[in-house]
């Protein structure tokens, strides 16, 4: 161990960067995420990868539908999945989660 480092060029911030994601703090409701935690053990992922890819899914079937959108040439670009993750185990996860919210929202609705 040195007596002294040399900081005169360093710089804050992650020390490894992600490329392609942004880290962010979101609120969910803990029936989402539980969810999504059950889901994901089911299937070998990452809750928060479930919930990556079901927004992603979600909002390239709402691109197609509003084809010419501005609003989502963004997302256009973005339609690539996690690696290792098949369209059809994602179809399958997508077909799961959609049950799970339809069951918390017949338990949360009056």
């Amino acid at each position: 161990m040195k007596d002294e480092y040399d900081f005169s060029n360093a710089k804050r911030g992650a020390v490894a960067s992600s490329k392609g994601k942004t880290r962010i703090t979101i609120m969910l409701d803990d029936v989402v995420i539980e969810a999504a935690r059950a889901l994901a053990e089911g299937e070998g992922y990452g809750y928060q990868t479930v919930i990556n890819n079901t927004l992603r899914q979600t909002l390239l079937s709402n691109r197609e539908k509003t084809a010419g959108h501005d609003q989502y040439a963004a997302v256009a670009n973005a339609g690539h999945f996690k690696a290792g993750v098949t369209a059809s185990e994602l179809k399958s996860l997508e077909k799961k989660l959609s049950e799970v919210l339809s069951e918390i929202h017949r338990v949360i609705e009056p």
